[in-house]
């Protein structure tokens, strides 16, 4: 059942301008009288021209608006100076209310320049149908659902033109919750290495669990790529590196190592390089983001962490093809774990606790219960630990000066970061960082 109609006026064919108020009206009409109550909440999308609050355009429409009462309080005009803004608006308010399904009502000549929009703006959560403005007021039309078709392929300059809007108007958006924010550890040496762990402010992700510098997107998430890519550049400015040169790992949760330079695995938890101006990262949102730095060899990598990662040995696998590719000296290298969950907040079923117990019994509190807790970050060093790494090359949440302490517990901190175990499947990500300086 459509939630949300959008009526897109913002650039009306001559052909249609003479009649706007007649085709707005006709729209209303069958929305108000089609569909299921409550009405769904209706959109329309018009041109705001440069420095004026109303246009002739608008004025036009208030006359037909006046008379839906019943669709008073669901409807809206969004007027803006571009698409890219005016669908960036409909889309708060489609987040704000949690709507997914809507009807996009146009005229055909916008038709597949709206999908361009719309493919950079949304995810799949969404779904779009579409219906030509001139015939909208046709019961059977407005609520039928009509996939979305191919169409005609916008020329490479018209795309590009949208995308560059796109991200223009993202860059002028304020930063949401504050400034941003970089963890630094004092055991990678600043002068070979430029490192750090993201927290959650600083970006423009306005969904409350998203928000405001979420750093992954997914079909199942509201953030498109768009979004994240901006939160990513505001960061690399920031921190001082190049986004364009930015890898993250492909999770798999599982214990795969991507050596940079050579064939790239479809997942991997786990990448290294020794390439100047590069920068690698891994994410975390209560799974650990972990870097490792040798300053001899000047080799670096990243590995995430979760509860089967960590069984698995993901950090030694990342630390063994430091040592095979690059040569490095175990010894040499420094770790440090990111903000992840804490032992006081995380639990697994009994059969899963168990391996954490073969580990070490101190990895796990409670052990006779359904589900325990589980000190993911102490098997990780003592895994490391039994690898080769030396203790005080080591950096988590057993440091004694705790103000230098960048290993806290995401789930006990809902001002800093993201938390999957706390915030539900709708989670943000943040990550860690690090890169070999020219």
């Amino acid at each position: 059942m459509v939630e949300a109609v959008l009526i897109d006026l913002f650039s009306l064919p001559a052909s249609l301008q003479s009649n706007i108020q007649g085709l707005l009206r006709n729209t209303l009409e069958t929305i108000e009288k089609c569909s299921s109550l409550p009405a769904p909440f209706v959109y329309v999308m018009c041109c705001q021209r440069q420095g004026s609050e109303r246009n002739s355009e608008e004025e036009s429409l208030l006359p037909a608006l006046r008379d839906f009462q019943s669709l008073k309080t669901r409807l809206e005009v969004v007027r803006s100076l571009t698409t890219a803004a005016a669908l960036y608006t409909i889309k708060q308010r489609l987040d704000e209310k949690d709507l997914s399904i809507i009807k996009v009502i146009l005229p055909a000549l916008r038709k597949d320049l709206l999908k361009v929009y719309i493919v950079h703006l949304f995810t799949a959560v969404y779904q779009f149908e579409f219906e030509d403005l001139q015939v909208a007021w046709d019961c059977e039309n407005l609520q039928r659902a009509e996939p979305q078709s191919e169409g005609q392929v916008l020329p490479v300059q018209d795309a590009a033109l949208i995308q560059s809007e796109i991200q223009m108007y993202l860059e002028s958006l304020p930063s949401l919750k504050g400034g941003l924010t970089i963890l630094r550890s004092s055991l990678i040496p600043d002068d070979i290495f430029l490192h750090g762990f993201s927290t959650r402010t600083g970006g423009i992700s306005y969904i409350p669990t998203l928000s405001s510098c979420n750093l992954f997107s997914s079909s199942k998430r509201r953030d498109p790529q768009v979004i994240v890519k901006e939160n990513l550049r505001r960061l690399a400015n920031a921190a001082g590196f190049n986004p364009e040169t930015f890898h993250r790992v492909k999770t798999d949760h599982a214990n795969a190592v991507y050596i940079m330079g050579k064939t790239e695995p479809d997942s991997y938890d786990g990448i290294v390089t020794n390439q100047k101006g590069v920068t690698i990262a891994a994410p975390g949102a209560d799974c650990i983001p972990v870097l490792f730095a040798d300053p001899v060899r000047k080799a670096c990598g990243a590995a995430h962490s979760g509860w089967k990662g960590t069984l698995l040995g993901v950090s030694m696998a990342t630390v063994n093809a430091m040592v095979s590719e690059y040569g490095c000296n175990v010894k040499d290298i420094r770790v440090v774990l990111g903000p992840s969950v804490g032992p006081c907040c995380y639990k697994l079923p009994h059969e899963s606790a168990k391996e954490f117990y073969r580990i070490d019994p101190k990895c796990v509190r409670q052990f006779d219960s359904a589900c325990p807790y589980i000190d993911i970050r102490r098997a990780t060093r003592i895994l490391l630990e039994s690898g080769g790494i030396l203790p005080e090359n080591i950096q988590d949440d057993s440091i004694t000066d705790q103000s230098q302490n960048i290993t806290l517990c995401t789930a006990c901190h809902p001002d800093k970061f993201y938390s999957h175990f706390r915030d539900g499947p709708n989670f943000g990500t943040q990550i860690g960082f690090i890169s070999i300086k020219d």
